[in-house]
């Protein structure tokens, strides 16, 4: 009986308490069919990753928010729960925001809201591992007028999946959005990353990014740069990774969509991971939150006479 009092009040509370705030989930799943193979082809249903989260306004100024990642990742089982987000959101005026905690990084959160398909394939950075999408840090945003606005952020520099390391070193960032017209918007954004040691050979890590994203009448373009320079803080190593993606609308929800990738090193130090990136594909909204896309992907090294690792993908992402 106290077991049945006990379950019926936990659930009361967490009644009570979601209902002053929001819960939200996302999921990614997909079937692909690997092309490349002469026989036996590789082919699978997979559920990628699952975000579970809860957002609250404390006040008019200031908001919190949690976000669970559950997914696949490398470093537990098959689904493991990682603490993404545990922020505090503090609105100092009305030109200037503040978070703390475990946050969203703003390394390349411009892109991938422009390529708007993260359920199908992570944006450049994020897939390569240039940068996290979330680290435990404090970032500042502030927004000069209706078209330009700053932003910085000083993180630990592991990501939201490891503890900051015993050398207490910082990674950090700033950069600008300018809303040129209104169907243009250009980012810019400068990342370093320190070195550990004063070894010969060692150097800062900096990265540049440049970004656009173009909305007409029923299209949207967006284009990506990225340079990486002492790269992994070896001195003169470098690489650039370049982003170019678009769709069109059609009728009933639906929209063709592309994207190509293409990763360079110089001198190919980093050769195994270079190559290029192929998507092409169709998606419909089938109602508010839910949404599938075939599409077809294409992946190519950049070594010599290498043949293209070719998939058909039906993605899946629901909203609720």
């Amino acid at each position: 009986m106290k077991k049945i009092v006990y379950t019926f009040t936990l659930l009361l509370f967490g009644t009570c308490v979601m209902a002053q705030g929001q819960p939200h989930a996302t999921v990614f799943s997909n079937f692909n069919y690997n092309l490349s193979q002469e026989e036996n082809n590789f082919k699978a249903f997979e559920v990628n990753r699952a975000y579970l989260g809860y957002n609250r306004s404390l006040s008019e100024n200031f908001k919190a928010k949690v976000t669970f990642d559950v997914g696949n990742n490398n470093s537990g089982s098959a689904y493991t729960a990682f603490l993404k987000i545990a922020s505090i959101s503090w609105k100092a005026n009305e030109n200037m925001n503040v978070n703390f905690g475990m946050i969203g990084a703003k390394n390349f959160k411009f892109m991938e809201k422009n390529w708007g398909r993260r359920y199908i394939y992570k944006s450049l950075q994020d897939k390569h591992k240039w940068a996290n999408s979330a680290d435990v840090g404090v970032s500042l945003d502030y927004k000069f007028n209706s078209k330009l606005s700053l932003d910085a952020q000083v993180l630990n520099g592991e990501g939201y999946k490891k503890e900051q390391e015993a050398n207490g070193l910082f990674r950090g960032s700033a950069g600008m959005t300018y809303n040129a017209t209104y169907n243009l918007v250009l980012r810019v954004l400068y990342d370093v990353v320190p070195r550990e040691s004063y070894a010969a050979g060692d150097s800062p890590q900096n990265t540049t990014t440049a970004a656009m994203a173009y909305s007409g009448d029923g299209y949207r373009l967006g284009l990506e740069y990225n340079l990486q320079e002492n790269a992994k803080n070896v001195t003169d190593q470098e690489r650039t990774g370049i982003s170019a993606y678009g769709s069109y609308d059609l009728s009933n929800g639906m929209s063709l969509f592309g994207r190509y990738d293409e990763l360079a090193s110089d001198q190919d130090w980093n050769i195994s991971k270079d190559g290029s990136y192929m998507i092409v594909g169709i998606e419909k909204e089938m109602v508010k939150g839910v949404k599938v896309a075939l599409n077809y992907q294409s992946w190519t090294n950049a070594s010599e006479n290498a043949e293209a690792e070719e998939s058909v993908f039906l993605n899946f992402e629901y909203k609720f």
